[in-house]
């Protein structure tokens, strides 16, 4: 017997959709479902986890996904625009526009 699950998402007229998560079965030559959970209270972000694990994905947190190579300090980039900032308004007060 196969069995599948997945994520059936209802429309309703007025309201919030009816999330369900279902499963399919063969009966004989006839193709069943059954539900097994409501989702329609959780927030769309959970359903979407939960529709990326049934499809098998692997989640990970993104700490273990990413790695830090280098880092570089910020204080180069605020001592250039200071930089900057010092000598547009020294042209400025000399009269010379840019």
């Amino acid at each position: 017997m196969m069995v599948g699950m997945h994520i059936h998402v209802i429309p309703n007229r007025g309201s919030r959709p009816t999330v369900l998560v279902r499963q399919s079965y063969r009966e004989g030559k006839k193709i069943r479902k059954r539900t097994l959970a409501n989702l329609s209270k959780l927030p769309r972000e959970h359903v979407e986890v939960l529709r990326r694990l049934l499809r098998g994905e692997k989640l990970v947190a993104p700490e273990e996904a990413l790695t830090i190579e280098r880092s570089l300090a910020h204080g180069h980039v605020k001592a250039v625009r200071n930089s900057s900032d010092q000598l547009w308004a020294r042209r400025q007060k000399n009269g010379k526009h840019v």
